[in-house]
Protein backbone atom coordinates (compact mmCIF):
# COMPACT_ATOMS: atom_id res chain seq x y z
CA UNK A 1 0.00 0.00 0.00
CA UNK A 2 1.44 3.14 -0.77
CA UNK A 3 2.00 6.11 1.79
CA UNK A 4 -1.09 7.97 -0.69
CA UNK A 5 -3.37 5.33 1.35
CA UNK A 6 -2.58 6.18 4.56
CA UNK A 7 -4.06 4.17 7.18
CA UNK A 8 -5.10 7.04 8.70
CA UNK A 9 -8.01 9.35 9.13
CA UNK A 10 -7.23 13.17 8.76
CA UNK A 11 -9.37 15.11 10.83
CA UNK A 12 -10.36 17.24 7.37
CA UNK A 13 -11.74 13.90 5.60
CA UNK A 14 -13.88 12.86 9.13
CA UNK A 15 -15.13 16.43 9.37
CA UNK A 16 -16.22 16.15 5.08
CA UNK A 17 -17.79 12.89 5.78
CA UNK A 18 -19.77 13.95 8.81
CA UNK A 19 -20.74 16.99 6.98
CA UNK A 20 -22.33 15.21 4.30
CA UNK A 21 -23.67 12.63 6.58
CA UNK A 22 -25.58 15.08 8.55
CA UNK A 23 -26.89 16.65 4.96
CA UNK A 24 -28.18 12.83 4.23
CA UNK A 25 -29.42 12.29 7.61
CA UNK A 26 -31.24 15.50 7.74
CA UNK A 27 -32.61 15.69 4.77
CA UNK A 28 -33.44 12.37 3.36
CA UNK A 29 -32.88 9.87 6.47
CA UNK A 30 -35.29 11.34 8.83
CA UNK A 31 -37.94 12.64 6.82
CA UNK A 32 -38.34 9.12 5.15
CA UNK A 33 -37.96 7.84 8.88
CA UNK A 34 -40.66 10.36 10.03
CA UNK A 35 -42.56 9.18 7.12
CA UNK A 36 -42.58 5.58 7.82
CA UNK A 37 -43.27 6.36 12.01
CA UNK A 38 -46.27 8.05 11.31
CA UNK A 39 -47.57 5.83 9.42
CA UNK A 40 -47.17 3.10 12.77
CA UNK A 41 -48.04 4.94 15.40
CA UNK A 42 -51.50 6.44 17.29
CA UNK A 43 -52.00 9.31 18.35
CA UNK A 44 -50.19 9.18 21.79
CA UNK A 45 -47.37 7.51 20.29
CA UNK A 46 -48.21 4.06 20.90
CA UNK A 47 -47.38 1.59 17.97
CA UNK A 48 -50.31 0.34 15.76
CA UNK A 49 -51.21 -1.10 12.38
CA UNK A 50 -54.73 -0.03 12.49
CA UNK A 51 -53.80 2.63 9.98
CA UNK A 52 -52.88 0.20 7.41
CA UNK A 53 -56.17 -1.72 7.60
CA UNK A 54 -58.22 1.37 7.46
CA UNK A 55 -56.44 1.44 4.67
CA UNK A 56 -57.70 -1.57 2.84
CA UNK A 57 -60.91 -1.01 4.46
CA UNK A 58 -61.39 2.20 2.47
CA UNK A 59 -62.88 1.26 -1.13
CA UNK A 60 -61.29 4.58 -2.50
CA UNK A 61 -57.84 3.55 -1.17
CA UNK A 62 -57.87 0.00 -2.15
CA UNK A 63 -59.01 1.12 -6.19
CA UNK A 64 -56.22 3.43 -5.94
CA UNK A 65 -54.10 1.04 -5.31
CA UNK A 66 -55.36 -1.64 -7.66
CA UNK A 67 -55.01 1.25 -9.94
CA UNK A 68 -51.63 2.78 -9.93
CA UNK A 69 -50.85 -1.22 -9.87
CA UNK A 70 -52.43 -1.63 -13.42
CA UNK A 71 -50.90 1.55 -14.98
CA UNK A 72 -47.65 0.89 -13.93
CA UNK A 73 -47.66 -2.44 -15.11
CA UNK A 74 -50.02 -1.94 -18.50
CA UNK A 75 -47.67 1.31 -19.26
CA UNK A 76 -44.51 -1.09 -18.54
CA UNK A 77 -45.88 -3.75 -21.01
CA UNK A 78 -46.93 -1.09 -23.19
CA UNK A 79 -43.33 0.37 -22.90
CA UNK A 80 -41.61 -2.89 -23.93
CA UNK A 81 -44.43 -3.08 -27.68
CA UNK A 82 -42.50 0.12 -28.62
CA UNK A 83 -38.74 -0.18 -27.64
CA UNK A 84 -38.35 -4.00 -27.89
CA UNK A 85 -38.84 -4.35 -31.74
CA UNK A 86 -37.36 -0.46 -32.01
CA UNK A 87 -34.23 -1.69 -30.43
CA UNK A 88 -34.18 -5.53 -32.31
CA UNK A 89 -34.66 -3.38 -35.46
CA UNK A 90 -31.79 -0.93 -35.47
CA UNK A 91 -28.81 -3.40 -33.60
CA UNK A 92 -30.26 -6.58 -36.18
CA UNK A 93 -30.42 -4.97 -39.03
CA UNK A 94 -29.07 -2.82 -41.95
CA UNK A 95 -31.05 0.08 -42.97
CA UNK A 96 -30.53 3.86 -43.72
CA UNK A 97 -31.18 6.27 -40.74
CA UNK A 98 -31.11 3.80 -37.81
CA UNK A 99 -28.96 6.26 -35.27
CA UNK A 100 -31.35 9.24 -36.09
CA UNK A 101 -33.85 6.80 -35.13
CA UNK A 102 -32.63 5.97 -31.76
CA UNK A 103 -31.80 9.78 -31.73
CA UNK A 104 -35.19 10.33 -31.76
CA UNK A 105 -36.48 7.57 -29.73
CA UNK A 106 -35.41 9.06 -26.57
CA UNK A 107 -36.76 12.43 -27.14
CA UNK A 108 -39.73 12.19 -25.04
CA UNK A 109 -37.39 11.94 -21.85
CA UNK A 110 -36.59 15.80 -22.13
CA UNK A 111 -40.13 16.54 -22.00
CA UNK A 112 -42.00 15.02 -18.26
CA UNK A 113 -45.31 13.53 -19.07
CA UNK A 114 -47.47 16.03 -17.42
CA UNK A 115 -46.58 18.65 -19.92
CA UNK A 116 -47.48 16.73 -22.90
CA UNK A 117 -50.48 15.26 -21.32
CA UNK A 118 -53.34 18.28 -21.96
CA UNK A 119 -51.35 18.25 -25.73
CA UNK A 120 -51.71 14.66 -26.38
CA UNK A 121 -55.60 14.99 -25.20
CA UNK A 122 -56.11 17.42 -28.19
CA UNK A 123 -54.62 14.82 -30.69
CA UNK A 124 -55.80 11.82 -29.07
CA UNK A 125 -59.07 12.72 -26.70
CA UNK A 126 -62.20 12.01 -27.51
CA UNK A 127 -62.58 15.49 -29.61
CA UNK A 128 -58.83 15.58 -30.38
CA UNK A 129 -57.89 16.03 -33.89
CA UNK A 130 -57.14 12.01 -34.37
CA UNK A 131 -60.86 10.49 -33.51
CA UNK A 132 -62.47 13.81 -35.23
CA UNK A 133 -60.46 12.98 -38.50
CA UNK A 134 -61.30 8.64 -37.96
CA UNK A 135 -65.24 9.64 -37.10
CA UNK A 136 -65.49 11.64 -40.25
CA UNK A 137 -63.41 9.15 -42.59
CA UNK A 138 -64.48 5.90 -40.85
CA UNK A 139 -67.29 6.85 -38.68
CA UNK A 140 -65.16 5.34 -35.12
CA UNK A 141 -63.47 6.31 -32.36
CA UNK A 142 -60.23 5.03 -30.11
CA UNK A 143 -60.32 5.75 -26.35
CA UNK A 144 -56.76 6.33 -26.12
CA UNK A 145 -57.04 9.10 -23.78
CA UNK A 146 -60.07 8.00 -21.69
CA UNK A 147 -60.19 7.38 -17.75
CA UNK A 148 -56.76 4.89 -16.95
CA UNK A 149 -56.10 4.46 -20.74
CA UNK A 150 -54.98 8.30 -20.87
CA UNK A 151 -52.30 8.01 -17.96
CA UNK A 152 -50.87 4.65 -19.40
CA UNK A 153 -50.59 6.35 -22.87
CA UNK A 154 -48.62 9.17 -21.94
CA UNK A 155 -46.53 7.48 -19.91
CA UNK A 156 -45.67 4.57 -22.09
CA UNK A 157 -44.48 6.89 -24.89
CA UNK A 158 -42.81 9.24 -22.16
CA UNK A 159 -40.87 6.52 -21.16
CA UNK A 160 -40.47 3.58 -23.35
CA UNK A 161 -36.71 5.07 -23.70
CA UNK A 162 -35.84 3.68 -20.85
CA UNK A 163 -36.25 0.44 -22.17
CA UNK A 164 -35.00 1.09 -25.51
CA UNK A 165 -31.41 2.61 -24.09
CA UNK A 166 -30.58 -0.18 -22.02
CA UNK A 167 -31.44 -2.99 -24.37
CA UNK A 168 -30.32 -1.09 -27.30
CA UNK A 169 -26.89 -1.60 -25.24
CA UNK A 170 -26.91 -5.32 -23.94
CA UNK A 171 -27.66 -6.26 -27.46
CA UNK A 172 -24.57 -4.60 -28.49
CA UNK A 173 -22.67 -6.64 -26.18
CA UNK A 174 -24.23 -10.28 -27.29
CA UNK A 175 -21.17 -12.02 -28.90
CA UNK A 176 -22.18 -12.81 -32.73
CA UNK A 177 -20.33 -16.05 -32.10
CA UNK A 178 -23.39 -17.09 -30.29
CA UNK A 179 -26.02 -16.55 -32.75
CA UNK A 180 -23.96 -18.07 -35.27
CA UNK A 181 -23.74 -21.62 -32.99
CA UNK A 182 -27.44 -21.28 -32.65
CA UNK A 183 -28.21 -20.40 -36.67
CA UNK A 184 -25.85 -23.70 -37.48
CA UNK A 185 -27.91 -25.78 -34.92
CA UNK A 186 -31.23 -24.75 -36.74
CA UNK A 187 -32.54 -21.80 -34.90
CA UNK A 188 -33.92 -19.02 -36.99
CA UNK A 189 -36.57 -16.22 -37.40
CA UNK A 190 -38.52 -15.71 -34.02
CA UNK A 191 -37.08 -18.64 -32.67
CA UNK A 192 -33.49 -17.37 -32.54
CA UNK A 193 -34.83 -14.13 -31.17
CA UNK A 194 -36.83 -15.71 -28.70
CA UNK A 195 -34.33 -18.68 -27.28
CA UNK A 196 -31.22 -16.57 -27.58
CA UNK A 197 -30.68 -12.95 -28.78
CA UNK A 198 -33.52 -11.97 -25.94
CA UNK A 199 -32.44 -13.54 -22.93
CA UNK A 200 -28.54 -12.85 -23.43
CA UNK A 201 -29.87 -9.15 -23.43
CA UNK A 202 -32.28 -9.98 -20.84
CA UNK A 203 -30.13 -7.77 -18.35
CA UNK A 204 -30.67 -4.70 -20.18
CA UNK A 205 -34.47 -5.19 -20.51
CA UNK A 206 -34.58 -5.96 -16.67
CA UNK A 207 -32.92 -2.75 -15.96
CA UNK A 208 -35.37 -0.74 -17.94
CA UNK A 209 -38.49 -2.33 -17.25
CA UNK A 210 -38.36 -1.71 -13.87
CA UNK A 211 -37.21 1.95 -14.40
CA UNK A 212 -40.47 2.29 -16.26
CA UNK A 213 -42.42 0.82 -13.41
CA UNK A 214 -40.91 2.43 -10.67
CA UNK A 215 -41.25 6.02 -12.22
CA UNK A 216 -45.14 5.82 -13.47
CA UNK A 217 -46.09 3.83 -10.15
CA UNK A 218 -44.66 7.20 -8.57
CA UNK A 219 -45.73 9.51 -10.84
CA UNK A 220 -48.25 12.30 -9.55
CA UNK A 221 -48.10 15.30 -12.66
CA UNK A 222 -50.08 12.80 -15.47
CA UNK A 223 -52.71 11.93 -13.30
CA UNK A 224 -53.58 15.91 -11.59
CA UNK A 225 -53.16 17.14 -15.18
CA UNK A 226 -55.86 14.58 -16.88
CA UNK A 227 -58.44 14.70 -13.55
CA UNK A 228 -57.19 11.35 -12.58
CA UNK A 229 -57.26 11.41 -8.82
CA UNK A 230 -58.10 7.44 -7.57
CA UNK A 231 -54.33 6.79 -7.58
CA UNK A 232 -52.48 6.53 -4.82
CA UNK A 233 -49.84 9.51 -5.52
CA UNK A 234 -52.89 11.55 -6.00
CA UNK A 235 -54.41 10.35 -3.29
CA UNK A 236 -50.83 11.08 -1.30
CA UNK A 237 -51.06 14.61 -2.24
CA UNK A 238 -55.25 15.36 -1.48
CA UNK A 239 -54.87 13.49 1.94
CA UNK A 240 -52.05 15.89 2.76
CA UNK A 241 -53.27 18.75 1.64
CA UNK A 242 -56.92 18.49 1.97
CA UNK A 243 -57.15 16.58 5.68
CA UNK A 244 -54.03 17.84 7.15
CA UNK A 245 -50.39 17.27 7.87
CA UNK A 246 -51.59 14.86 10.75
CA UNK A 247 -54.10 12.47 8.82
CA UNK A 248 -51.81 8.97 9.13
CA UNK A 249 -53.31 7.58 5.66
CA UNK A 250 -51.38 10.00 3.91
CA UNK A 251 -48.06 8.55 5.10
CA UNK A 252 -49.84 4.92 4.83
CA UNK A 253 -49.96 5.66 1.42
CA UNK A 254 -46.48 7.24 0.92
CA UNK A 255 -45.04 3.93 2.66
CA UNK A 256 -46.77 1.83 0.10
CA UNK A 257 -45.22 3.73 -2.81
CA UNK A 258 -41.41 3.75 -1.53
CA UNK A 259 -42.34 -0.06 -0.57
CA UNK A 260 -43.61 -0.87 -4.26
CA UNK A 261 -40.61 1.24 -5.47
CA UNK A 262 -38.14 -0.74 -3.36
CA UNK A 263 -39.73 -3.98 -4.45
CA UNK A 264 -39.67 -3.35 -8.34
CA UNK A 265 -36.30 -2.73 -7.86
CA UNK A 266 -35.46 -5.65 -5.21
CA UNK A 267 -37.22 -8.22 -8.10
CA UNK A 268 -35.37 -7.01 -10.83
CA UNK A 269 -32.20 -7.81 -9.50
CA UNK A 270 -33.88 -11.18 -8.04
CA UNK A 271 -34.41 -12.37 -11.65
CA UNK A 272 -31.29 -12.05 -13.02
CA UNK A 273 -29.44 -13.81 -9.62
CA UNK A 274 -27.73 -16.80 -10.22
CA UNK A 275 -28.07 -16.82 -14.17
CA UNK A 276 -24.54 -15.87 -16.16
CA UNK A 277 -26.00 -14.15 -19.26
CA UNK A 278 -21.54 -13.30 -20.01
CA UNK A 279 -20.62 -13.32 -23.37
CA UNK A 280 -17.07 -13.35 -25.33
CA UNK A 281 -17.48 -10.33 -26.71
CA UNK A 282 -14.48 -9.07 -26.49
CA UNK A 283 -11.75 -10.32 -28.86
CA UNK A 284 -14.92 -11.46 -30.96
CA UNK A 285 -17.84 -9.66 -33.16
CA UNK A 286 -21.12 -8.34 -32.13
CA UNK A 287 -24.74 -9.44 -33.71
CA UNK A 288 -24.25 -9.14 -37.69
CA UNK A 289 -26.14 -6.72 -39.23
CA UNK A 290 -28.38 -8.15 -42.24
CA UNK A 291 -29.83 -6.74 -44.90
CA UNK A 292 -33.80 -6.73 -44.95
CA UNK A 293 -35.45 -7.99 -48.08
CA UNK A 294 -37.88 -5.14 -50.15
CA UNK A 295 -40.84 -6.32 -47.32
CA UNK A 296 -39.22 -6.40 -44.01
CA UNK A 297 -38.25 -3.10 -45.31
CA UNK A 298 -41.88 -1.76 -46.12
CA UNK A 299 -42.48 -3.27 -42.66
CA UNK A 300 -39.95 -2.38 -40.17
CA UNK A 301 -40.12 1.39 -42.08
CA UNK A 302 -43.93 1.13 -41.48
CA UNK A 303 -43.46 0.34 -37.65
CA UNK A 304 -40.86 2.85 -37.10
CA UNK A 305 -42.62 5.79 -38.76
CA UNK A 306 -45.63 4.63 -36.72
CA UNK A 307 -43.47 4.95 -33.52
CA UNK A 308 -41.77 8.12 -34.10
CA UNK A 309 -45.34 9.93 -34.99
CA UNK A 310 -46.28 8.67 -31.63
CA UNK A 311 -43.33 9.47 -29.93
CA UNK A 312 -42.85 13.36 -31.64
CA UNK A 313 -47.04 13.94 -31.18
CA UNK A 314 -46.47 15.02 -27.42
CA UNK A 315 -43.43 17.71 -28.55
CA UNK A 316 -45.94 18.81 -31.89
CA UNK A 317 -48.92 18.99 -29.85
CA UNK A 318 -47.63 21.10 -27.07
CA UNK A 319 -45.95 23.70 -30.19
CA UNK A 320 -49.05 23.78 -31.80
CA UNK A 321 -51.05 24.89 -28.49
CA UNK A 322 -48.32 27.35 -27.58
CA UNK A 323 -49.15 29.13 -30.66
CA UNK A 324 -53.10 28.55 -31.13
CA UNK A 325 -55.50 31.32 -30.78
CA UNK A 326 -58.12 28.76 -30.38
CA UNK A 327 -57.81 24.73 -30.82
CA UNK A 328 -60.94 23.22 -29.60
CA UNK A 329 -62.96 20.45 -31.55
CA UNK A 330 -61.21 21.10 -34.86
CA UNK A 331 -58.17 18.81 -35.88
CA UNK A 332 -55.73 21.99 -36.21
CA UNK A 333 -55.62 25.53 -34.47
CA UNK A 334 -58.28 27.76 -35.93
CA UNK A 335 -54.84 30.55 -35.77
CA UNK A 336 -51.68 31.00 -34.69
CA UNK A 337 -50.00 33.97 -31.92
CA UNK A 338 -46.89 34.11 -30.60
CA UNK A 339 -49.11 36.31 -27.84
CA UNK A 340 -48.85 33.25 -25.20
CA UNK A 341 -45.14 33.86 -25.48
CA UNK A 342 -45.64 37.17 -24.81
CA UNK A 343 -47.77 36.84 -21.91
CA UNK A 344 -45.38 34.11 -20.46
CA UNK A 345 -42.29 36.85 -20.26
CA UNK A 346 -44.71 38.79 -18.56
CA UNK A 347 -46.40 37.23 -16.04
CA UNK A 348 -43.88 34.27 -15.60
CA UNK A 349 -40.86 36.17 -15.37
CA UNK A 350 -40.11 35.08 -11.73
CA UNK A 351 -41.04 31.17 -12.14
CA UNK A 352 -38.11 31.14 -14.52
CA UNK A 353 -35.89 32.98 -12.46
CA UNK A 354 -37.04 30.86 -9.40
CA UNK A 355 -35.94 27.82 -11.33
CA UNK A 356 -32.78 29.08 -12.69
CA UNK A 357 -32.11 29.55 -8.56
CA UNK A 358 -33.40 26.59 -7.10
CA UNK A 359 -31.77 24.10 -9.74
CA UNK A 360 -28.72 26.23 -10.16
CA UNK A 361 -28.59 26.16 -6.13
CA UNK A 362 -29.54 22.08 -5.94
CA UNK A 363 -27.19 21.20 -8.51
CA UNK A 364 -24.08 23.18 -7.10
CA UNK A 365 -24.73 21.32 -4.06
CA UNK A 366 -24.97 17.91 -5.58
CA UNK A 367 -21.56 18.06 -7.31
CA UNK A 368 -19.89 19.52 -4.57
CA UNK A 369 -21.68 16.35 -2.19
CA UNK A 370 -21.12 14.44 -5.37
CA UNK A 371 -17.48 15.46 -5.26
CA UNK A 372 -17.02 14.77 -1.72
CA UNK A 373 -18.61 11.56 -1.61
CA UNK A 374 -16.79 9.73 -4.55
CA UNK A 375 -13.03 11.12 -3.01
CA UNK A 376 -14.31 9.62 -0.04
CA UNK A 377 -15.24 6.07 -1.27
CA UNK A 378 -12.56 5.70 -3.82
CA UNK A 379 -9.68 7.64 -2.54
CA UNK A 380 -9.62 6.90 1.81
CA UNK A 381 -10.34 3.92 3.95
CA UNK A 382 -12.51 5.80 6.45
CA UNK A 383 -14.81 2.69 7.92
CA UNK A 384 -18.59 2.81 6.63
CA UNK A 385 -17.54 4.85 3.30
CA UNK A 386 -19.60 3.03 1.05
CA UNK A 387 -22.84 3.94 3.26
CA UNK A 388 -22.44 7.31 2.38
CA UNK A 389 -22.88 5.81 -1.62
CA UNK A 390 -25.96 3.42 -0.48
CA UNK A 391 -28.01 6.13 1.87
CA UNK A 392 -27.08 8.69 -1.41
CA UNK A 393 -28.43 6.53 -4.19
CA UNK A 394 -31.08 5.37 -2.08
CA UNK A 395 -33.15 8.83 -2.97
CA UNK A 396 -33.56 6.98 -6.39
CA UNK A 397 -36.74 4.72 -4.63
CA UNK A 398 -38.15 7.46 -2.89
CA UNK A 399 -41.41 9.18 -4.68
CA UNK A 400 -41.34 13.08 -4.68
CA UNK A 401 -44.18 13.55 -3.32
CA UNK A 402 -43.37 11.28 -0.25
CA UNK A 403 -39.79 13.40 0.18
CA UNK A 404 -42.09 16.13 0.43
CA UNK A 405 -44.99 15.12 2.69
CA UNK A 406 -41.72 14.17 5.19
CA UNK A 407 -40.14 17.66 4.79
CA UNK A 408 -43.18 19.00 5.92
CA UNK A 409 -44.27 16.78 8.97
CA UNK A 410 -40.18 16.75 9.79
CA UNK A 411 -39.94 20.90 9.61
CA UNK A 412 -43.25 22.08 11.00
CA UNK A 413 -42.59 24.81 13.16
CA UNK A 414 -38.37 24.63 12.81
CA UNK A 415 -37.43 28.58 11.47
CA UNK A 416 -34.89 29.48 9.39
CA UNK A 417 -32.06 30.48 11.92
CA UNK A 418 -32.14 33.98 13.20
CA UNK A 419 -35.80 34.58 12.10
CA UNK A 420 -39.24 33.84 12.62
CA UNK A 421 -40.02 32.81 9.28
CA UNK A 422 -41.07 28.93 9.27
CA UNK A 423 -38.62 26.63 6.88
CA UNK A 424 -42.00 25.39 5.47
CA UNK A 425 -42.88 28.35 4.31
CA UNK A 426 -39.33 29.50 2.03
CA UNK A 427 -37.97 27.89 -0.94
CA UNK A 428 -35.51 26.71 0.62
CA UNK A 429 -37.17 23.26 0.93
CA UNK A 430 -38.10 23.24 -2.77
CA UNK A 431 -34.40 23.53 -3.42
CA UNK A 432 -32.89 21.12 -1.10
CA UNK A 433 -35.84 18.71 -1.95
CA UNK A 434 -34.56 19.14 -5.37
CA UNK A 435 -31.04 18.73 -4.46
CA UNK A 436 -32.26 15.16 -2.61
CA UNK A 437 -33.97 13.86 -5.34
CA UNK A 438 -31.07 14.46 -8.23
CA UNK A 439 -27.96 13.71 -5.66
CA UNK A 440 -27.86 10.35 -7.61
CA UNK A 441 -27.21 11.75 -10.89
CA UNK A 442 -24.48 14.14 -10.02
CA UNK A 443 -23.06 11.37 -7.53
CA UNK A 444 -22.69 9.17 -10.51
CA UNK A 445 -20.93 11.38 -12.81
CA UNK A 446 -18.30 12.49 -10.10
CA UNK A 447 -17.53 8.81 -9.22
CA UNK A 448 -17.25 8.22 -12.86
CA UNK A 449 -14.98 11.42 -13.16
CA UNK A 450 -12.60 10.21 -10.72
CA UNK A 451 -12.38 6.88 -11.11
CA UNK A 452 -10.71 8.08 -15.06
CA UNK A 453 -8.08 9.78 -12.96
CA UNK A 454 -5.02 7.80 -12.41
CA UNK A 455 -3.66 7.71 -8.36
CA UNK A 456 0.23 8.27 -9.81
CA UNK A 457 -1.12 11.52 -10.38
CA UNK A 458 -1.81 12.22 -7.17
CA UNK A 459 1.29 10.57 -5.98
CA UNK A 460 3.48 12.69 -7.71
CA UNK A 461 2.11 15.58 -6.64
CA UNK A 462 2.64 14.27 -3.30
CA UNK A 463 6.31 13.64 -3.93
CA UNK A 464 7.53 17.28 -4.68
CA UNK A 465 5.50 18.57 -1.36
CA UNK A 466 1.81 18.90 -1.82
CA UNK A 467 -0.32 17.88 0.84
CA UNK A 468 -3.67 16.43 0.78
CA UNK A 469 -6.02 19.14 0.13
CA UNK A 470 -3.34 20.86 -2.21
CA UNK A 471 -3.40 17.92 -3.99
CA UNK A 472 -7.07 17.54 -4.02
CA UNK A 473 -7.75 21.46 -5.26
CA UNK A 474 -5.56 21.82 -7.77
CA UNK A 475 -4.87 18.44 -9.39
CA UNK A 476 -7.87 16.05 -9.06
CA UNK A 477 -10.81 18.85 -8.78
CA UNK A 478 -9.14 20.12 -12.58
CA UNK A 479 -9.18 16.81 -13.75
CA UNK A 480 -12.77 16.12 -12.33
CA UNK A 481 -14.27 19.28 -13.80
CA UNK A 482 -16.08 17.28 -17.13
CA UNK A 483 -17.50 14.98 -14.64
CA UNK A 484 -18.53 17.61 -12.44
CA UNK A 485 -19.89 20.11 -15.25
CA UNK A 486 -21.59 17.11 -16.55
CA UNK A 487 -23.39 16.07 -13.10
CA UNK A 488 -24.12 19.69 -12.42
CA UNK A 489 -25.86 19.94 -15.98
CA UNK A 490 -27.57 16.74 -15.28
CA UNK A 491 -29.22 17.67 -12.33
CA UNK A 492 -30.10 20.93 -13.39
CA UNK A 493 -32.11 20.12 -15.94
CA UNK A 494 -33.69 17.00 -14.22
CA UNK A 495 -35.12 19.37 -11.46
CA UNK A 496 -36.07 22.11 -13.53
CA UNK A 497 -38.75 19.88 -14.37
CA UNK A 498 -40.10 18.11 -11.28
CA UNK A 499 -43.14 18.37 -10.08
CA UNK A 500 -44.26 15.49 -7.42
CA UNK A 501 -42.18 17.59 -4.52
CA UNK A 502 -42.69 20.94 -6.04
CA UNK A 503 -46.72 21.12 -5.54
CA UNK A 504 -46.23 19.80 -2.18
CA UNK A 505 -44.02 22.61 -1.33
CA UNK A 506 -44.74 26.34 -2.87
CA UNK A 507 -46.89 27.77 -0.45
CA UNK A 508 -47.11 31.34 -2.23
CA UNK A 509 -47.01 31.97 -6.00
CA UNK A 510 -43.72 34.12 -5.90
CA UNK A 511 -41.87 31.42 -4.98
CA UNK A 512 -42.85 29.21 -7.75
CA UNK A 513 -40.93 27.86 -10.44
CA UNK A 514 -41.58 27.04 -14.29
CA UNK A 515 -42.81 23.02 -13.30
CA UNK A 516 -45.48 24.31 -10.81
CA UNK A 517 -46.28 26.84 -12.97
CA UNK A 518 -47.46 24.78 -16.15
CA UNK A 519 -49.22 22.95 -13.76
CA UNK A 520 -51.06 25.90 -12.32
CA UNK A 521 -51.85 27.27 -16.44
CA UNK A 522 -53.11 24.09 -17.34
CA UNK A 523 -56.11 23.55 -14.62
CA UNK A 524 -58.03 26.33 -16.97
CA UNK A 525 -58.91 26.01 -20.82
CA UNK A 526 -57.89 29.85 -21.15
CA UNK A 527 -54.39 29.01 -19.40
CA UNK A 528 -53.29 25.93 -21.51
CA UNK A 529 -51.45 28.27 -23.85
CA UNK A 530 -49.64 30.29 -21.45
CA UNK A 531 -48.88 26.87 -19.70
CA UNK A 532 -47.72 25.06 -22.84
CA UNK A 533 -45.63 28.04 -24.11
CA UNK A 534 -43.81 27.72 -20.65
CA UNK A 535 -43.80 23.80 -21.32
CA UNK A 536 -41.68 24.73 -24.76
CA UNK A 537 -39.41 26.93 -22.69
CA UNK A 538 -39.02 23.83 -20.54
CA UNK A 539 -38.29 21.40 -23.16
CA UNK A 540 -35.87 23.85 -24.55
CA UNK A 541 -34.12 24.80 -21.55
CA UNK A 542 -33.74 21.07 -21.29
CA UNK A 543 -32.56 19.83 -24.65
CA UNK A 544 -30.28 22.28 -24.40
CA UNK A 545 -28.74 20.67 -21.10
CA UNK A 546 -28.72 17.68 -22.36
CA UNK A 547 -26.50 18.36 -25.00
CA UNK A 548 -24.30 20.31 -23.05
CA UNK A 549 -23.64 17.41 -20.90
CA UNK A 550 -22.95 15.48 -24.16
CA UNK A 551 -20.57 17.83 -25.08
CA UNK A 552 -18.78 18.07 -21.62
CA UNK A 553 -18.38 14.56 -21.79
CA UNK A 554 -17.19 14.35 -24.95
CA UNK A 555 -14.76 16.60 -24.51
CA UNK A 556 -13.82 15.42 -21.22
CA UNK A 557 -12.95 12.09 -22.63
CA UNK A 558 -10.97 13.67 -25.26
CA UNK A 559 -8.69 15.46 -23.17
CA UNK A 560 -8.11 12.34 -21.01
CA UNK A 561 -7.49 10.03 -23.98
CA UNK A 562 -3.78 9.53 -24.74
CA UNK A 563 -2.65 11.71 -27.95
CA UNK A 564 -1.19 9.21 -30.75
CA UNK A 565 2.31 10.42 -30.06
CA UNK A 566 2.40 9.79 -26.62
CA UNK A 567 1.19 6.28 -27.32
CA UNK A 568 3.94 5.70 -30.26
CA UNK A 569 6.48 6.49 -26.85
CA UNK A 570 4.96 3.87 -25.15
Amino acid sequence: MTPFFSSRFPSGFVLVALIVLAFLAMFLVIPVGTVFYSAFVNADGSFTLGHFGAFFHQTLLKESFFNSLYVALAATFFSSIIAVPLAYLTIRFRFRGALIIQTLGVLPLIMPPFVGAVAMQLIFGRAGSVNLLLDEWFGVTLPLMDGLNGIIFVESLHYFPFILMNLTVALRNIDGAMEEAAVNLGAKGWRLFRRVIFPLALPGYVAGASLVFVKVFDDLGTPLVLGITNMLAPQAYLRITQVGIDDPLGYVISVIMIGFSILALWLSARMLKGKDYSTLQKGGSSLQQRALNKTQTVLAYGWIAMVLLLVLSPHLGVLLLSLATVWSYAPLPDGYTLAHYSAVFQESQGMISNTLLYCGLAAGIDVILGTAIAYLMLRTKLPGRQWLDWISSAALAVPGIVLAIGFMRTFRGVDLPGTQIGLTTTWVLIMIAYSVRRLPYALRSCVAALQQINLSLEEAAASVGANRFSTIRRVVIPLMAGGMLAGFVTSFITAAVELSATIMLVTRDSDAPMSYGIYLYMQSASGRGPGAALGVLAVVAVAAGTYASHVIVERASARQRPSPASQETT
